[in-house]
């Protein structure tokens, strides 16, 4: 007879690791907001919430809140609970609206 284990305790056991929390979370980005806070919520919750809370300087029920389906977390929220797992956020080309080289003008942040 083979020992299981159940889903949740593997994938909390995964989701420590900064390289499968950062797939997990950006699959679930692609998918919806809620799908991205109930990941964030469960990557928090792989790290233990208590200390991500600590270290993000955002109180452990406000991120409960933040993070639940009616959620809707401030980026300065986002921004602090990611660095303190040892995140970020970046922004990326959608390759479906990527211009050839030669077409696009530049466009620099101090000209926006």
């Amino acid at each position: 007879m083979s020992s299981t284990r159940p889903y949740r305790d593997l994938l909390m056991e995964r989701l420590t690791s900064p390289e499968v929390a950062a797939h997990y979370l950006n699959a679930a980005l692609e998918n919806s907001p809620e799908s991205f806070l109930k990941a964030l919520r469960n990557v928090a919750q792989s790290r233990q919430m208590a200390k991500v809370a600590k270290d993000s300087g955002v109180q452990r029920e406000t991120l409960y809140r933040s993070f639940s389906e009616q959620g809707n977390p401030t980026f300065a929220t986002l921004s602090s609970v990611l660095g303190a797992m040892g995140m970020r956020l970046l922004v990326a080309a959608d390759e479906r609206s990527i211009v050839p080289a030669g077409e696009a003008s530049e466009v620099h942040p101090s000209s926006v």
